[in-house]
């Protein structure tokens, strides 16, 4: 695979517990081809550079309406309007504005800069067994700067997993699955209607590439987002218990429950949230699913 120096990311988040094993740091890169209902992540979708608005740290005092050239800002009832048909996204708003109510989503990285950042914490991970996690968005839509990424890795001795949905060419998930020492899957939706509906995409491609990586013996965790009311229902969690039940290795699984921590992105990116009404599973329920996992003889935890 051709190697790329640079890519976009929108944030590198360091002693995480929750994406692999043991403590990590969770390079989060931009981009993503679907469009789940409950992202928790909207600012990962878009591929480019976005500028999010915090109102409520906006002070009124003009001066990215005086700086913009672009004059995509205009003050309206009290608060800074955006026209985003204008807007270059050239970040100039954001250099003047004491208030920090404007910023910047993503930012072009090197391969060299995001290894400075990630081996800080060396030590952390060969004390706990953990490493780095590259996630999204989808970061098999920038493969040529994970390719690099996880070879630089590997030469270093840092352990890797990459977070996917798996929607992508095959040739592209094998050659990264063959660097990455934990691939962690996805599943969301076994029925393709209502994965097309909720996600935007087919799963047919993502359920291929799954039984292809558990042919080859990658080491692989499922991991299944629980969503009330999208596919908390007993006929699409009998499905994917199923599902997984009949791959070669029979990987782990991890239920992970909604919950909201996302949704004041929206308002930021200017985008509408369409699940407000759903509330986080109960500890009940997640113990109801995780032992209705567990009589297709499978590996199952509550969380990440």
């Amino acid at each position: 695979m051709t190697l790329s120096n640079t890519g976009i990311v929108f944030d590198i988040e360091r002693f995480s517990i929750h994406d692999g094993p043991g403590i990590r740091s969770t390079v989060f890169f931009k981009g993503c081809p679907l469009s789940c209902w409950w992202c928790h992540n909207p600012e990962s979708q878009a591929l480019e550079q976005e500028m999010w608005y915090w109102g409520r740290r906006c002070i009124r005092c003009g001066a990215c309406l005086e700086i913009c050239t672009q004059s995509a800002i205009s003050l309206s009832n009290d608060s800074m309007i955006t026209d985003e048909a204008l807007c270059t996204a050239c970040g100039d708003c954001v250099q003047v504005c004491q208030a920090e109510a404007r910023e910047m989503v993503g930012r072009q990285v090197t391969v060299a800069e995001v290894m400075a950042e990630v081996e800080k914490d060396i030590v952390f991970y060969d004390e706990s067994g953990g490493g780095v996690t590259f996630s999204g968005g989808e970061p098999l839509m920038q493969p040529e700067f994970l390719y690099a990424l996880l070879q630089d890795c590997k030469e270093k001795g840092i352990r890797t997993a990459v977070d996917t949905s798996g929607l992508a060419a095959w040739k592209t998930l094998q050659s990264i699955s063959e660097l990455a020492d934990l691939i962690l899957y996805d599943l969301k939706l076994m029925d393709d209607g209502k994965h097309r509906r909720f996600t935007g995409v087919s799963n047919e491609l993502i359920l291929s590439n799954l039984r292809s990586l558990a042919s080859q013996g990658s080491a692989i965790a499922v991991r299944v987002p629980i969503v009330p009311g999208i596919n908390d229902d007993r006929t699409n969690l009998l499905r994917t218990g199923e599902f997984v039940a009949s791959l070669p290795g029979v990987p782990p699984i991890s239920l992970l429950p909604y919950h909201k921590a996302g949704v004041d992105k929206y308002a930021r990116l200017k985008k509408s949230y369409a699940l407000p009404e759903i509330q986080t599973p109960s500890d009940e329920r997640m113990a109801e699913i995780a032992a209705m996992m567990t009589r297709f003889g499978l590996t199952v935890r509550v969380g990440g």
